[in-house]
């Protein structure tokens, strides 16, 4: 099973006619995240041929509206499409607030549970996890209280070798998912069995980093070292560097430098100043630090890992 992400919006802070503000959809072992919801998101969704239903999680950066003015419309279209199984939307304190008042006031009446999970530490925290996938926060230095994400498939089984495990008759069906933990298989006379001679190694898990609004900030080097693909949103170009501090934003070049750093896989580029009509310069920063940089493209597919 591949991981792929699909760019729904890159935009800062209002939509152009060819671009939406942030949000992004990641597939990821058969599960499927919302990374947040600005403006427009149902729309590109739609586009994107995203499965509303198979939508169980939402993880939203901050309560600026480019990141979740699209929150509340999409939640009440899952009631319209009948939704009966619980949501769980992860975001800063206040997000309940927030939507509970728009519902009140709309008379939005949604039919299933939605599970809030507010955040306001300022350390990395692990906030979701299941048998294949978990989920730590990222925290960011932004204008108001932020947020990134970091997505990590966790270590896969080990493939069994058949054609091994069959010259020993008393390894039976019952000792194969030990083997597929790693486990040697120890023999009835005490004799061990390297577990490398009975499975191979499996695929290599993958991982995701989302780093949303924020001010150049090295702490977070050590939360995301190694990571397959990062984004990392970069709002100016490096002679605006003064703007950048101000604003709580990045550039092209301290986007790069946090790649390089951190030793990633990849790196995309985005939430773009209106500013830059021609966005090849961003990439051409950027690459000056971090050659494997590129920019977003709306609505693509990007497979992360092999």
């Amino acid at each position: 099973m591949s991981t792929y992400l699909t760019i729904l919006g890159f935009n800062s802070a209002i939509p152009t006619i060819n671009s939406s503000p942030t949000s992004q959809f990641l597939e990821m072992e058969e599960r499927h995240f919302l990374i947040d919801c600005g403006e427009g998101t149902q729309v590109q969704m739609r586009k994107a041929k995203v499965r509303f239903s198979k939508i169980n999680h939402i993880f939203i950066s901050h309560l600026h509206g480019d990141h979740c003015f699209g929150l509340p419309g999409l939640v009440a279209s899952f009631r319209l499409l009948g939704r009966k199984t619980p949501l769980h939307i992860y975001g800063p304190k206040g997000i309940r607030k927030m939507l509970e008042t728009i519902f009140e006031i709309t008379e939005t009446y949604k039919g299933f549970e939605v599970v809030y999970h507010e955040l306001e530490g300022k350390e990395s925290v692990k906030i979701y996890e299941d048998k294949r996938v978990e989920v730590f926060t990222i925290p960011l230095n932004h204008r108001i209280y932020c947020n990134g994400y970091l997505f990590r498939e966790k270590p896969k089984e080990r493939h069994l070798n058949m054609k091994e495990i069959s010259k020993y008759k008393e390894i039976e069906i019952c000792d194969f998912q030990n083997l597929r933990l790693g486990k040697d298989f120890v023999m009835e006379n005490g004799t061990a069995i390297a577990n490398q001679l009975l499975t191979t190694d499996p695929k290599p898990s993958v991982s995701y980093a989302f780093c949303s609004d924020t001010k150049y900030k090295e702490d977070i080097i050590p939360i995301i070292e190694g990571v397959d693909v990062l984004y990392h949103e970069s709002t100016f170009l490096h002679n605006l560097k003064e703007m950048a501090d101000y604003t709580g934003h990045s550039t092209a070049l301290e986007a790069a430098t946090i790649a390089k750093k951190a030793q990633a896989g990849k790196l995309i580029l985005g939430h773009f100043s209106n500013r830059y009509s021609d966005l090849s310069v961003m990439t051409d920063e950027a690459r000056q630090i971090f050659p494997n940089s590129f920019l977003p493209k709306a609505l693509e597919m990007v497979k992360i890992g092999n």
